[in-house]
């Protein structure tokens, strides 16, 4: 019916090329009509009326679903703390990439700095937790009280200084981001 001219330049090792073919009907052939679209088989309208037939479910897909539900509760628990927690992950790496950045941008001077201060604040945390953990493993029970004691003290001072610096009447830094 149609002859197929095949216009392409390049050897054949370049197939994957793109070209461009163009059919023309053969000059020697009857002109035939053309094929209408309700004569094609892919668009024939089945005859008689269709109808939709849903068939029992099978032992597999009853389980599956036995199982969703029973799993329900715990997956809208692990969608709400995922709901919950992303955004905390995403200011916390935020942090951390502004951190970095400012570590590679820093002073001059500001590591040596920051080392003898890292390296003091080692030299006075560590031998006395030390010597704190030790005698706690020997007198447990005055290290309890003593904890205790201490940690009420240390609240209690905190909540002082708190109230001087930041909750005095007229004070303009009254957070403590603003001090």
């Amino acid at each position: 019916m149609f002859k197929v001219i095949q216009r392409s330049v390049g050897p054949a090792s370049l197939s994957l090329l793109t070209f461009k073919v163009y059919a023309s009907p053969k000059r020697d052939s009857p002109h035939k009509t053309s094929v209408k679209v309700n004569e094609l088989s892919l668009y024939s309208v089945p005859e008689g009326q269709s109808k939709h037939v849903e068939e029992p479910r099978t032992q597999l897909e009853e389980s599956i679903s036995h199982l969703r539900h029973y799993c329900e509760p715990y997956t809208s628990w692990c969608q709400e703390m995922y709901s919950q927690t992303k955004p905390k992950m995403q200011s916390l790496v935020q942090w951390g990439l502004d951190s970095y950045e400012y570590l590679q941008n820093a002073r001059p001077g500001f590591f040596p700095r920051l080392g003898v201060i890292g390296f003091a604040g080692i030299k006075l945390v560590y031998p006395p937790g030390f010597m704190g953990l030790a005698a706690s493993l020997y007198y447990p029970q005055q290290a309890i009280v003593f904890v205790q004691v201490s940690g009420e003290k240390l609240y209690d001072w905190g909540q002082d200084l708190w109230k001087e610096n930041f909750q005095k009447p007229g004070n303009v830094n009254n957070s403590p981001g603003n001090k």
